[in-house]
């Protein structure tokens, strides 16, 4: 296997690159050139990490979920915590890496994008820290479901845009977000929120994330003195999995397992599983995996998780799935709702709908396990924000 980095600028494997307007391969290159400057740039890394210890509150715990493990029956069981991290997910550490870059290069306004709204409330939060203003581009559908960071947006000061078109989701709300950057492209920076759209994104975005791989792997080796079997992450765009993934790529006895949104089954249409059922082509500037129809069209997509609800990956997961690198399952929104329930009876922690799909895989995983083989599992976000939905579903 080809290892799992940029074989030519901007492609993992033959996915990747800048499928973009013309009027965007200026500023993509500044972002590309002003990235690779300050990932070496000691000031700018200093002042970044100070604010992951100080704002963010890292490093998080990695926990041993002891009754978990009992429950599931074979495994150990540790949870990297990313659900304590400033903002309840995962999401705060690529927003603030991108807005403290977008001070550097003289950008005076922010935009996002947001499913689930966590990645739009670290971009505010980063924002409002770094003194920028922020608009946040939400579809309308997901604007009612997720009421309380909708809310949590605009106390902080950002401003938020329902999107109407189309799905009424994710996919549309980055529709727009890139819609606003071409017209605005020189004052403002797009704070991408996954590991998707063109180059240099996919790979910035992971970069940024991939301090939840780092600590996790010094972590479980000064907790067990050896590295995990397996690590399992859900993934939509898939920047929480990626982020844990990526530390771990050279080590082959360790397997990578990103868990989809099946929603109501693979055999249905009505699911958001792109690794486990797309095809290539491009969406959002890249080349990738998509759910799409025999004539290309995006499919309507569906899962109970607003953040997993996008009919498109990042490129770096569909070349990890192309390489055997990584494996990827799908878990059903019912599946979903009882990994929610499995995590907070078991060690009273909530998660978000995105991590218990995660959750929901260990009890097929330990089907497949040594009862004391580690297993790692990424608790991207916490779950208050999902309390509409899990009303509606009856919880």
């Amino acid at each position: 296997m080809k290892k799992p980095v940029l074989e030519r600028e901007g492609y993992f494997g033959p996915y990747g690159g800048r499928f973009v307007p013309e009027t965007l391969l200026a500023p993509l290159e500044e972002l590309t050139r002003a990235y690779t400057h300050y990932l070496k740039d000691k000031r700018f890394l200093a002042e970044y990490h100070s604010y992951l210890r100080d704002f963010v509150g890292r490093p998080t715990p990695l926990l041993y979920a002891k009754q978990l493990s009992n429950v599931v029956g074979r495994g150990r069981i540790y949870l990297k915590r990313e659900d304590l991290c400033h903002t309840g997910a995962h999401k705060i550490n690529n927003s603030v890496g991108q807005v403290l870059l977008a001070k550097r290069l003289g950008k005076t306004r922010i935009i996002a994008e947001t499913g689930a709204g966590q990645h739009g409330v670290a971009t505010a939060a980063a924002s409002a820290l770094l003194g920028l203003p922020c608009e946040v581009y939400m579809g309308a559908e997901d604007v009612e479901r997720q009421a309380p960071n909708v809310a949590r947006m605009r106390w902080l000061g950002t401003k938020v845009i329902p999107v109407y078109s189309g799905s009424k989701t994710l996919k549309d709300a980055i529709n727009e977000a890139m819609r606003d950057w071409v017209t605005n492209i020189r004052t403002t920076h797009y704070v991408v929120g996954s590991v998707v759209g063109p180059h240099p994104y996919p790979k910035m975005v992971r970069d940024f994330q991939s301090v939840i791989g780092q600590e996790a792997r010094k972590q479980i080796s000064k907790l067990e003195g050896r590295l995990p079997h397996y690590v399992v992450a859900c993934v939509g765009g898939g920047s929480s999995s990626m982020g844990t993934f990526y530390p771990f790529y050279k080590d082959r006895s360790v397997h990578l397992i990103g868990v989809e949104p099946a929603g109501k089954g693979l055999s249905t249409k009505d699911h958001a599983a792109t690794l486990c059922k797309g095809t290539p082509g491009v969406l959002h500037g890249a080349k990738t995996l998509l759910l799409q129809d025999a004539d290309g069209q995006i499919s309507t997509t569906h899962s109970i998780s607003a953040g997993l609800d996008y009919p498109g990956v990042g490129p770096e997961h569909a070349y990890l799935k192309q390489s055997g690198r990584a494996e990827y399952v799908g878990v059903t929104d019912q599946e979903a709702l009882d990994g929610f329930l499995l995590l907070s009876r078991t060690e009273g922690i909530i998660p978000a709908l995105e991590p218990a799909h995660a959750i929901a895989y260990l009890q097929t995983l330990a089907k497949k396990i040594k009862k004391n083989d580690i297993v790692v599992v990424c608790l991207s976000g916490r779950g208050d924000k999902d309390m509409p939905i899990l009303e509606k579903a009856g919880l």
